[in-house]
C-alpha cells in the first residue's frame, strides 16, 4: 500500500518520506479480535503528528512508522463477532497508521458513520469531539445555560468544542486571532467571539454577566491566569493541551480567592483503560450528530503526498476548522 512514514526526527519539511510498497495491515497481524481493518478515504491530521516528527509528542513509536490516527473511510472486514461488516462507512481512531490506504483500529474506537456526515467530517470525529465532550460534559461538568470560554475557537478542537457545548445548552464564547478565524468560530456556533490580542478577558466577563462558568483550554501559554481570572465563582478551567507551545503554570492560591477549579482532560490517557467510556461517548456524540448540533467544520484539505504543509499549516497555528489528508483522491 501507499503510506507516509516518520524516517527521521527532523520537523513537519523533512521528516516525512512517500513508501509505495509498505504491507498492508491485516488481521492477521493484530491482537484476534481487536482490529477492525479500515480502506482509508480522509485521514485527520493534528498537533499530535506535528511533535512527532520532532520526537516531542509523549507516544514514541520506533522509527520508522506510519503517523496519523484519524481515519474516515470503510470496512475491509472486522472480527466475526463485532459491530462491523465490509462495506460499512466508518469513523475510526487507529493510534497510528492513518497516513496510509488501509488502517486497522480497535473496536471501541471504530463508530459507524452517520449518513449526515461524509468522510472528511468522520476524520474529524474522534479525536476532537470526543476529546470535547469527555472535557467538557465529564470532567468539566457542564450544565445547560452555563457560558463556556474556548480559546483557540477556529481550530478542530475548538470549533468541535462549540458545537458540544451548544448542543449540551451551554453559551459560548469563542477567543481568536484574526477575523478569518472569527467567521469560522461563529459558523461552528459561539454565540460571541473576542480577540486573543485584546481585553478579552473583561469582554467575556461582561457578555457572560460576571464571569464564565468553564474555560476550555487548548491553548495553553500566557493566556492562562487571565482564564482563571475570566472565571465566576466556583468556575472550572479545563486543560485539553499545549498548542501555543508553553505549559503555564498556576499559582494555587488564585484559586483559593474565588473558589475555583484547574482540570486536566487527557481524553486517551482515560479512555484506553476504560473502552466502554468510549463506546457511550460516542452514543452521545451520535446523538449530538442526530439533533444537528455536530457538523465538523473541514478546512484545508491536502492530498496525502502533501501532508508536510498540513502539517506546516498546524504548526503556524493558521488551521481553520479540521485539516485532512485525501488519501484515495
Amino acid at each position: 500500500m501507499r503510506a507516509l512514514q516518520i524516517t527521521e526526527l527532523t520537523g513537519p519539511d523533512s521528516a516525512l518520506q512517500l513508501a509505495d510498497d509498505l504491507p498492508e495491515p491485516t488481521e492477521a497481524m493484530l491482537t484476534p479480535g481487536a482490529g477492525v481493518i479500515v480502506d482509508v478515504h480522509v485521514a485527520g491530521v493534528s498537533f499530535p503528528e506535528v511533535l512527532q516528527t520532532r520526537g516531542e509528542y509523549q507516544f514514541k513509536p520506533e522509527l520508522p512508522f506510519v503517523p496519523g490516527s484519524e481515519v474516515g473511510g470503510v470496512v475491509r472486514s472486522a472480527p466475526e463477532d463485532s459491530n462491523f461488516k465490509p462495506g460499512d462507512r466508518v469513523a475510526a481512531f487507529s493510534m497510528l497508521g492513518a497516513f496510509a490506504e488501509v488502517a486497522a483500529a480497535p473496536e471501541y474506537l471504530t463508530f459507524k458513520l452517520p449518513q449526515e456526515l461524509d468522510f472528511a467530517q468522520g476524520a474529524a470525529l474522534i479525536l476532537n469531539y470526543h476529546t470535547a465532550y469527555f472535557a467538557l460534559k465529564l470532567r468539566g461538568r457542564l450544565e445547560a445555560d452555563e457560558w463556556v470560554l474556548v480559546h483557540g475557537a477556529a481550530g478542530g478542537v475548538g470549533t468541535a468544542a462549540i458545537q458540544v457545548a451548544k448542543g449540551l445548552g451551554a453559551k459560548v464564547i469563542g477567543v481568536v486571532s484574526t477575523d478569518e478565524k472569527e467567521a469560522v468560530a461563529r459558523e461552528a456556533g459561539a454565540d460571541a467571539v473576542v480577540r486573543s490580542d485584546g481585553s478579552w478577558r473583561d469582554e467575556a466577563k461582561e457578555i457572560s454577566g460576571g464571569g464564565v462558568h468553564l474555560v476550555l483550554d487548548p491553548v495553553g501559554g500566557d493566556r492562562f491566569t487571565d482564564s482563571l481570572r475570566s472565571l465566576r465563582e466556583g468556575g472550572r478551567l479545563v486543560v485539553v493541551g499545549f498548542t501555543g507551545g508553553s505549559i503555564p503554570e498556576v499559582k494555587v492560591n488564585r484559586l483559593l480567592l474565588n473558589n475555583t477549579e484547574v482540570i486536566g482532560a487527557g481524553w486517551g490517557a482515560y479512555i484506553l483503560s476504560k473502552p466502554q467510556v468510549n463506546v457511550e461517548i460516542g452514543q452521545e456524540i451520535d446523538k449530538l450528530i442526530a439533533s444537528g448540533h455536530v457538523r465538523p467544520i473541514i478546512g484545508a484539505r491536502f492530498p496525502l503526498t502533501a501532508a508536510a504543509d498540513a502539517l506546516k499549516l498546524i504548526d503556524g497555528r493558521g488551521a481553520l476548522g479540521k485539516v485532512v489528508l485525501d488519501v484515495r483522491e
